[in-house]
């Protein structure tokens, strides 16, 4: 089993992690209605999922 020989400094170890980070989710116009929407989910403005109604949205009185 392969065993490092010497320990990474701190700052070595760092500038592997840096690049290590979260990715902005893809948001996407909803064909619909036009309202902003996370990929691959339902449109929770108008219920619909790939032109197809899921579920009824409430409306606001």
């Amino acid at each position: 089993m392969a065993v490092p020989k010497k320990r990474q400094s701190r700052s070595r170890r760092n500038k592997r992690r840096a690049n290590f980070k979260l990715a902005m989710p893809a948001i996407t116009p909803c064909p619909s209605c036009g309202a902003a929407k996370l990929s691959h989910r339902v449109c929770l403005s108008c219920g619909t999922y790939k032109g197809v109604a899921v579920f009824e949205v409430k409306k606001d009185k």
